[in-house]
């Protein structure tokens, strides 16, 4: 849509609030929203803000910086509110973070993944994408506050009146739909209060832009239903975490470059090469596709959360396997990515190793047929397979060393980045948890 189309809108649906969205380091989304009278202004990318109270941005004499719309993220959001006595409503539009001297802003993750996605396009390829984000739907309680408590005791694939987050699931979609997603699936996920919905598959900023905009109309709709929705990739103990398993491909031309019907498994060299540089990468993406303390809770055998770094058919224990379809449909699904990770800077790292894997030729092995849960450690050695970081601090080691996705990142990002992920694990590891003074505190 050009701007005089968005106009049009505007006056057609009684749009009175525009809410010019951008995510900061973490990948929370922030926003500045104008009135009515400052639309013209802030469509023609006028609108400034205050830089230095946004985590990880820039300092307090620096803090003057742009927000410039993408205009194709232009959405009238599916909830009305009453004002002077009639039903008003309230647009969004993504924006790019730039300096008030028209140059991107460094530290935008949005940019980020911009500027490797045009790495991609100068060789001629298009990355695709299609995530599946898992969430959790918790009762609040006496107070108000998110409880661990869940609303029902369902299962994979259960439904009503078992499956008691039927309706929330099923308004979200409602909703998503309103915003011009593509829902290809909803259903429930296998621990209780879990839920999982689907979406088609789209190019990598995109895809991004519905990640951020997924997770705040899920967050929206739960309140509205009175429950509190997370993707903390590890609510419970002894339960299935929340994944966000990550489809991708490399198009070229129109085409889909990972697909050939005479290569060894129906995949291409380059699609091969690919996984090589994915699984090469992997400790490194980690720290930015599972960027919590408690990301590592859930990336541990037992739970089908990938440990092992290696690729497979079909098969849904390795890190990396590629779904039976063939053709135009030929992906690799990358499977330790949880959803509280800015999906920006996911998307930026492992696009930057599998073009490096596709660039160097990367060699990923034969795929591994048999489940990994069940390898033993000499196993795996003999097969040289490695394992993903155990812990949030082995993971920004890993990213510190691996000179690819540290370059993935621009430099403000990787600085800011690394300072909040040391800092987190340092706390994490000098706080003394419940575990502790309930397995020592008599007995030692």
């Amino acid at each position: 849509m050009d701007v005089n189309q968005i106009l049009e809108q505007v006056k057609d649906r009684n749009v009175r609030f525009l809410r010019l969205q951008f995510t900061d380091i973490t990948g929370a989304i922030k926003n500045v929203e104008v009135p009515r009278s400052q639309f013209e202004k802030a469509l023609d990318g006028q609108v400034l803000f205050d830089g230095s109270s946004i985590e990880g941005f820039v300092r307090i004499e620096e803090s003057d910086m742009v927000l410039k719309p993408d205009l194709a993220t232009w959405g009238i959001l599916p909830w009305t509110h009453q004002a002077h006595g009639e039903e008003v409503r309230t647009a969004r539009l993504i924006c790019d973070v730039y300096m008030p001297d028209g140059s991107p802003f460094d530290g935008c993750p949005r940019n980020a993944l911009k500027r490797v996605a045009a790495r991609a396009a100068e060789r001629g390829y298009l990355m695709n994408v299609g995530p599946e984000a898992e969430f959790f739907l918790f009762h609040l309680d006496a107070s108000g506050r998110p409880s661990l408590e869940t609303h029902d005791q369902a299962g994979y694939f259960d439904l009503s009146p078992t499956d008691q987050g039927e309706a929330a699931r099923r308004d979200i979609v409602h909703h998503l739909e309103d915003m011009g997603f593509e829902i290809e699936a909803a259903h429930h996920e296998v621990a209780p209060g879990q839920h999982e919905i689907d979406f088609k598959y789209d190019e990598a900023v995109a895809t991004a832009d519905k990640v951020i905009t997924f997770k705040w109309v899920v967050r929206k709709v739960a309140q509205a239903h009175g429950l509190h929705a997370t993707f903390m990739p590890k609510p419970v103990a002894g339960m299935n975490g929340s994944g966000m398993h990550v489809h991708q491909s490399l198009f070229k031309d129109g085409n889909n470059a990972f697909a050939d019907p005479e290569g060894d498994y129906q995949i291409s060299r380059l699609g091969l090469s690919y996984i090589g540089g994915l699984l090469e990468h992997a400790a490194a993406i980690c720290a930015v596709s599972n960027p919590l303390v408690n990301s590592y809770k859930r990336l541990v055998p037992g739970y089908e959360a990938p440990t092992t770094i290696a690729w497979s058919r079909r098969n849904r224990s390795p890190l990396c396997r590629v779904p039976a379809t063939r053709g135009e449909g030929t992906r690799v699904e990358l499977r330790m990515p949880d959803p509280s990770c800015n999906p920006y800077l996911a998307f930026a790292a492992m696009l930057a190793a599998g073009l490096d894997g596709v660039e160097r030729g990367a060699d990923p092995g034969p795929p591994l047929d048999r489940n990994a849960y069940d390898m033993t450690d000499a196993e795996r050695s003999e097969q040289g397979l490695g394992q993903l970081p155990g812990d949030l601090g082995a993971a920004v080691t890993a990213l510190e060393a691996d000179e690819v996705i540290r370059e993935a990142l621009p430099s403000h990002v990787l600085e800011q980045f690394l300072s909040a992920k040391k800092a987190e694990w340092q706390d994490y590891i000098a706080a003394v948890h419940s575990w502790e003074t309930e397995r020592y505190l008599r007995s030692m």
